[in-house]
C-alpha cells in the first residue's frame, strides 16, 4: 500500500494523538502492549516446546539409539548374522549389540533400583563428552570398573573409586534355593546425560562383564540401531521387522517413548490455540482505539473530504494507522521473546528466589535445564498471524471513515 505525502502525513499524525486525547493514546499503547506480549508469550512457549521435543529426542537417541531389536525371552542367540543383517540395511548408519537388565546395586547401607547396561567400547567412548567425574577409558573388557549416572551417584552416595554392589537375584541354584548373585564394582566414571530418570538409573558397564554378572554367556539380549533419520525410522526398519518375524521385536524411539511425545505434542497444539486467542484479543484492542479515533477525528475527516481528499485516501490513512500499531507490537513481540529465550536460565533462578519455589524440577520434567529451540518458520506464521489480524482488524474503522458524508458532519458548524 503507497501512500502519499499527504497520507503519509495524517497517518503519522494519528498514530500518536494530540493533548486533548489521552485516552485514545492510552488505548493504542495498550493494543502495542497486548500484541506485543502475546507475540512474546507464542514464540517463547513454542520455542520452549520444540526445545523440550529436540531434547528429549537427542538425549533419548543418544543413549537408546533411534530403534531396539528385542529378543522374544531376552536372548538373541544367532545375534551376530542378524547384527550383521542390519548393519547392511539401507538407512542405517550404527547398530550394536546391548545387554540390558534391571537389577539392584547397595552402596554403604543404601539400595537402589538400577539398569544395567552392558555396552561396546565404541558406545561407552560415546559417554565420554558427557562425563562429569572420572574417565571413561577406565571401563575396559575384563576389568572392574563402571561408569554410573550423577543422580544415582548422588542417591547412594558413591563417588570415583568407590565400590559398589551390583545384586543380581537370579542367581546360581544350590541345594537350599536360589542364591542371588552379588558382585562388586569401582565407580570408574560418573556421567550426566541430562534425563532425571535415566542419570538416576543407569549403571554401565561392557558387555564381556554383564554377561559374566548375568549369567548369559556369550549371547546377546537386544541390538541398538541408529538410522539416518529419526522420523523415517519406521520406514527403515521395516525390512528387518519382516526378516525377524516370530524371533524378535523391533521397537522405534515413537513407540518406547510415545506417552512423553505425545502428551507434549497435544500440549504443543493446545499451548499455540489458547495463546493464539491472545492475539484475536490484540486485534480486537486495535479495532477498538481505530473506532475511538474515527469518531474523534469525524470533523477532520469531513473537512479532508470537502478539500478533495478521496475514499480511497481516508481508507489508506486508518489501515495504514492500524496496521502500524500491530507491525510495533509485532516487532517489539519478537524482541521481547528472543531476550526472554537468550536469558531463560538466569530469569528462571532469579524468580526461584524471589518466590521460593522451585520451578524446573527435574524429577518431573525429565530434564535437568529449560530447553529451547525457536523454528524460522514457526516464528514466521506467529508474525503473519499477528499481522493478518492487525490488518483485519482495521477495515471497519477504515471503511467507516472513508464512507464518512461531509454533508452531515458539517451541515451544523
Amino acid at each position: 500500500m503507497f501512500l502519499s505525502p499527504f497520507e503519509r502525513t495524517i497517518a503519522k499524525r494519528y498514530l500518536w494523538p494530540g493533548k486533548g486525547e489521552g485516552f485514545i493514546k492510552l488505548v493504542a499503547g495498550i493494543s502495542i502492549g497486548v500484541v506485543m506480549l502475546s507475540v512474546a508469550m507464542l514464540v517463547i512457549v513454542m520455542s520452549v516446546m520444540n526445545g523440550f521435543r529436540a531434547e528429549l529426542l537427542d538425549k533419548i537417541v543418544g543413549l537408546n539409539g533411534h530403534a531396539i531389536v528385542q529378543a522374544y525371552g531376552g536372548r538373541l542367540d544367532n545375534w551376530e548374522s542378524v547384527l550383521k543383517e542390519i548393519r547392511e540395511t539401507e538407512g542405517v548408519e550404527k547398530a550394536s549389540p546391548l545387554i540390558e537388565q534391571p537389577l539392584l546395586v547397595t552402596f554403604n547401607g543404601r539400595v537402589e533400583a538400577v539398569l544395567v547396561r552392558g555396552n561396546t567400547p565404541e558406545d561407552i567412548d560415546e559417554l565420554a563428552d558427557k562425563t562429569v567425574a572420572g574417565d571413561m577409558s577406565r571401563l575396559q573388557p575384563g576389568g572392574e570398573q563402571v561408569a554410573i549416572g550423577a543422580r544415582l551417584a548422588e542417591n547412594i552416595g558413591a563417588q570415583v573409586g568407590s565400590v559398589i554392589t551390583v545384586i543380581n537375584p537370579a542367581g546360581r541354584s544350590t541345594p537350599f534355593g536360589t542364591v542371588p548373585r552379588q558382585v562388586g564394582y569401582e565407580v570408574g566414571a560418573i556421567f550426566e546425560v541430562g534425563l532425571y530418570d535415566y542419570d538416576g538409573a543407569f549403571i554401565v558397564m561392557p558387555i564381556p562383564q554383564a554377561q559374566t554378572l548375568l549369567l548369559t554367556g556369550d549371547t546377546i539380549g537386544m541390538i541398538e540401531v541408529t538410522t539416518e533419520d529419526a522420523d523415517r525410522v519406521e520406514e527403515i526398519m521395516a525390512p528387518i521387522e519382516r526378516s525377524l518375524a516370530g524371533t524378535a521385536i523391533v521397537r522405534n524411539w515413537q513407540q518406547i517413548n510415545s506417552s512423553i511425545f505425545e502428551a507434549l505434542q497435544v500440549e504443543r497444539v493446545a499451548m499455540f490455540f489458547a495463546l493464539s486467542f491472545m492475539v484475536l484479543v490484540a486485534a480486537f484492542n486495535i479495532l477498538s482505539s481505530l473506532v475511538m479515533l474515527v469518531r474523534a477525528k469525524t470533523r477532520d475527516i469531513a473537512i479532508m473530504r470537502t478539500m478533495g481528499a478521496g475514499r480511497q485516501s481516508i481508507l489508506k490513512i486508518f489501515v495504514t494507522t492500524g496496521f502500524t500499531v500491530g507491525a510495533v507490537g509485532t516487532a517489539a513481540g519478537l524482541a521481547l521473546g528472543g531476550l526472554v529465550l537468550a536469558f531463560r536460565q538466569p530469569i528462571v533462578r532469579v524468580i526461584e528466589v524471589v518466590t521460593g519455589q522451585q520451578l524446573w524440577d527435574p524429577s518431573i520434567r525429565f530434564l535437568t535445564t529449560l530447553p529451547a529451540k525457536t523454528d524460522p518458520w514457526e516464528v514466521f506464521g506467529i508474525v503473519a498471524l499477528a499481522l493478518v489480524l492487525s490488518f483485519l482488524a482495521t477495515l471497519y474503522p477504515a471503511f467507516k471513515a472513508a464512507n464518512t458524508d461531509p454533508v452531515q458532519v458539517l451541515r451544523y458548524e
